[in-house]
């Protein structure tokens, strides 16, 4: 899917696309299927998730990466799953009430956006932030949906508190 395909759908069937591939392959499928998945990308793969026929009868194809160097503490598939499924869980919610979606484009060639949707989660006493981010530019005739760990300061700062602690 080129960038001009992606820009032309509109946002929110793009999510919703994109939060129906990721509950099929992570929260619907069984956890082997998941986990499976999971192992490919936490290792830097990128994988193939679908293709799509579109209204046009152009075929979409759509990607699967993740981005976790800004995970605090030690990634493993529970805490990658409840991530996923808060994430989708926010999406959902987010289109059923039709609110106005942020999205944040990439300054230097535009072809890769952020989603303003996160799923906060708390993993050995340390918060983390996810979001959905799509990039076009690594291959024109695909679309990469990218899971992203994003730094949680930058929330907890922007909100003038430092992030939760949990007492043991």
């Amino acid at each position: 899917m080129s960038q001009s395909q992606i820009q032309s759908m509109p946002q929110d069937k793009f999510l919703l696309v994109a939060v129906n591939l990721l509950h099929k392959a992570f929260i619907e499928a069984t956890r082997t299927e998941a986990k499976a998945l999971y192992k490919q990308i936490v290792g830097g793969e990128i994988v193939n998730l679908t293709r799509v026929q579109l209204v046009d009868d152009s075929t979409a194809t759509f990607q699967l990466s993740l981005s976790h160097s800004e995970f605090q503490g030690r990634l493993n598939f529970g805490a990658f799953r409840a991530s996923v499924t808060a994430l989708v869980s926010n999406i959902a919610k987010a289109l059923r009430e039709e609110r106005e979606l942020k999205v944040f484009n990439a300054l230097n060639d535009g072809s890769a956006m952020i989603f303003g949707i996160t799923a906060v989660t708390v993993e050995d006493s340390k918060p983390n932030v996810m979001v959905l981010a799509t990039d076009s530019s690594a291959q024109e005739s695909a679309t990469v949906l990218q899971l992203m760990y994003l730094d949680p300061t930058q929330f907890a700062s922007a909100a003038g508190s430092a992030p939760p602690e949990a007492t043991a």
